[in-house]
């Protein structure tokens, strides 16, 4: 990982929302290639699912995994929630791995380790729509978010969904932290930026979301 010092706060044309933090490039090639290497494990042993959306049992349009003592999944039959075990094959998730365990301990501020790290594999043409992630009764804990793969335009509003949004790239190698004020804020994927490069060797985005979801 690249210095803390990279750490910054984003001003210009989007909102300076406290809480709000971005370290770009923080995870250097290396670093990518390793995690990547991680991950593949991880998916072999919990494979990529398609959540539905509670209301209407539509399937979102990115895949995911999780690996930690809690993974979120959502279906028609039991709504958004976190639970233990993969939907599918019924086995525990897999161990969260050391070094995504490291950029939490560095760049969380929380005294308490992630319970949760969503896996999102993001095809050409997938999103995600404005949300706010309020499924954690750790309310207080950030939410820590690591990219990997084509950049995405991430959009940001405020804590009601009616708020202005803005939106910014998210590139391979980047590090947002959403804690105190953001935390609570809606966001989204709009797109991918295809063609804008990262260690995968094929069209795509990956996303790992840091969850805090117990109180501790």
């Amino acid at each position: 990982m690249r210095p803390a010092s990279r750490l910054t706060r984003l001003e210009g044309d989007v909102f300076v929302i406290t809480g709000l933090r971005l370290l770009p490039g923080m995870l250097t090639p290396d670093d990518q290639t390793a995690l990547l290497d991680d991950l593949r494990a991880i998916l072999a042993e919990a494979p990529l699912f398609r959540p539905e959306m509670p209301s209407t049992g539509k399937p979102f349009s990115v895949r995911m995994s999780n690996c930690g003592i809690l993974g979120w999944v959502s279906d028609r039959a039991g709504g958004y929630r976190y639970q233990p075990t993969h939907p599918l094959t019924g086995e525990p998730w897999p161990a969260i791995p050391d070094n995504v365990m490291d950029i939490w301990r560095a760049y969380s501020g929380y005294p308490a380790d992630p319970e949760a790290c969503l896996i999102n594999w993001y095809e050409p043409g997938a999103r995600m729509g404005l949300h706010r992630d309020t499924d954690e009764m750790a309310k207080d804990a950030p939410v820590v978010s690591i990219s990997l793969g084509d950049a995405a335009l991430f959009r940001l509003g405020g804590p009601k969904r009616s708020d202005p949004t803005s939106s910014f790239p998210l590139s391979s190698g980047d590090v947002l932290v959403l804690g105190g004020e953001a935390r609570h804020c809606f966001h989204g994927v709009d797109r991918l930026i295809p063609g804008s490069g990262g260690p995968l060797g094929r069209p795509g985005r990956i996303n790992l979301t840091l969850r805090r979801v117990t109180r501790p």
